[in-house]
């Protein structure tokens, strides 16, 4: 009795063993797919955080393309007025009659309130070196005694500019 005591105790100690291996085996997979589970987890989150980072980008991106694209609708709006701001200084050289004088002096101010409204600047480079980044030269015309070479000496048509963006390059006369 004692040997069959014994080789059920030894049956049932290597049956508990196969069983601990089962269950380390069992483990070890479980722990496997989970150590998977958890890196795609991570890949998953780092995806989405680049993903998101990239939707940012573009939203801002695209933000700041339309607001450029507004403010230049607004320039070339503007820039389209000074053929008649040039035109109402023009009558008002030529006009003789004192309330027709006053009449678009009026006019005038309202126009020049205006662009001062949108930020634009008159560029007015007479007497000063030319600088071809604000006016183009039309003309050039000797210089008198004492005078230097490269010098605005004449406006022709008024130049504007919104900041440093030039709307509308001033053509002057330069002396050589």
């Amino acid at each position: 009795m004692e040997n069959e005591e014994l080789k059920a105790n030894e049956t049932a100690e290597v049956k508990a063993e196969e069983k601990k291996e089962k269950k380390k085996s069992v483990g070890k997979k479980a722990q496997e797919e989970i150590d998977k589970a958890l890196a795609e987890a991570e890949e998953s989150k780092r995806k989405w955080y680049a993903v998101t980072a990239e939707y940012e980008n573009y939203r801002r991106r695209t933000q700041n393309q339309a607001a450029q694209r507004y403010a230049d609708g607004r320039n070339d709006v503007v820039a389209a007025l000074f053929p008649i701001g040039d035109n109402l200084e023009r009558a008002m050289a030529a006009c003789t009659d004192e309330n027709t004088k006053q009449g678009l002096d009026m006019i005038l101010k309202a126009y020049k309130k205006v662009l001062e409204g949108e930020g634009v600047e008159e560029i007015d480079p007479v007497g000063q070196p030319f600088d071809a980044t604000y006016a183009e030269a039309i003309m050039a015309m000797p210089a008198e005694n004492g005078e230097e070479a490269g010098i605005v000496k004449q406006v022709y048509v008024k130049g504007y500019k919104k900041g440093e963006k030039v709307l509308r390059y001033a053509q002057v006369i330069v002396t050589n």
